[in-house]
């Protein structure tokens, strides 16, 4: 079975090849053997109430249960922005007018925005073309809901997800290439690199200092702004069925969309519901599948399984249940059935 569970501190040599699998701009999943112990580390001190408020954050990795191989990550931020500014643009509108002229224009600003400080953040999704099928991209993207559905006191009261930009078929940044480098002096990589390890000063000591007016930079720059990398479009369409919505952040670097909404919003959250699991035969549609959970804190697992809730209880075979960790009669949290 397919599940996705938190990080365990083993699994440091399957996220360090799983990176190196990842392209430009996944600013938060990186080939580093020691920041991703770290943030292994910071999961556990999250798990104990060990870390600060602002430290605060969820690491996961989907697992196949029968072979171990390590297919994909996701991850929660508690609160960004508390010890180091979380920046990003404002898209806000400009209009010049002159009534003598008779000349009346409306122009795009990007303004330098702490807007989403204090929100969680789903951030680190990745998973590995191998797997790109039968709806793993959803459940990778969904389990981080429904742990938050399952832990909703451990959240603050909205979520944001920054997603990558556009980059061309060079690998390359045009919104970068047309703003960033010019301020930064560095390439987008190394400042991409110097942001995820948490040296952000460099940012409030070079970044731009008044808005940057989207009409006056090249067109393939003006274009990148709130467009979704191609690999990122099928992340951003379960997003939005999440409920998360685009409100004019983009990231700094790439302009890459910005998606936030209230987290009692969220699907997952609304509808997903908590009953006893029964270990046993099943008899679901065929075709039909929940995404479905166990309650620990500390040993979560998600998957899909077949069919919904019936009469107040869902079912499980016995190696679905022995896969999310889970015995006759103890909660499930189930969001409900649908079609594959």
């Amino acid at each position: 079975m397919i599940v996705v569970r938190v990080v365990q501190t083993g699994d440091v040599d399957a996220l360090v090849a799983l990176a190196q699998e990842t392209g430009p701009g996944l600013t938060t999943f990186k080939p580093d053997r020691e920041a991703l112990a770290a943030r292994i580390e910071r999961t556990r001190r999250t798990l104990a109430g060990e870390a600060a408020p602002a430290e605060a954050g969820y690491f996961f990795v989907m697992e196949d249960t029968a072979s171990g191989d390590v297919a994909g990550v996701c991850g929660i931020e508690t609160a960004v922005g508390l010890t180091q500014p979380f920046y990003n643009y404002r898209v806000s509108t400009v209009v010049h007018a002159s009534q003598d002229l008779g000349i009346w224009t409306r122009m795009r600003a990007l303004n330098i925005s702490h807007d989403l400080t204090g929100y969680a953040e789903v951030c680190s999704l990745f998973l590995s073309p191998r797997h790109r099928t039968g709806g793993m991209g959803g459940l990778l993207s969904r389990s981080r809901f429904m742990f938050i559905a399952q832990f909703r006191e451990r959240f603050p009261e909205r979520i944001c997800a920054e997603l990558r930009g556009h980059f061309d078929d060079e690998g390359t940044s045009p919104f970068w290439r047309a703003v960033g480098s010019h301020f930064y002096q560095i390439d987008f990589n190394a400042a991409d690199y110097l942001s995820s390890h948490g040296r952000k000063a460099f940012l409030a000591e070079l970044m731009p200092r008044y808005p940057v007016y989207v009409e006056l930079l090249p067109d393939e720059a003006q274009a990148c702004v709130g467009l979704t990398h191609a690999d990122t479009v099928p992340a951003r369409r379960m997003l939005e069925g999440e409920g998360l919505r685009y409100e004019n952040h983009v990231d700094i670097f790439d302009a890459g969309p910005v998606l936030e909404c209230h987290i009692a919003d969220l699907r997952t959250v609304r509808e997903s519901v908590v009953v006893p699991v029964h270990i046993g035969a099943q008899t679901a549609e065929e075709g039909v599948r929940s995404l479905v959970s166990n309650t620990s804190l500390t040993d979560f697992r998600v998957g899909f399984a077949p069919g919904g809730v019936s009469d107040g209880a869902f079912t499980l075979s016995a190696q679905e249940a022995a896969a999310l960790g889970v015995a006759e009669g103890e909660p499930v949290r189930v969001l409900s059935a649908a079609r594959r």
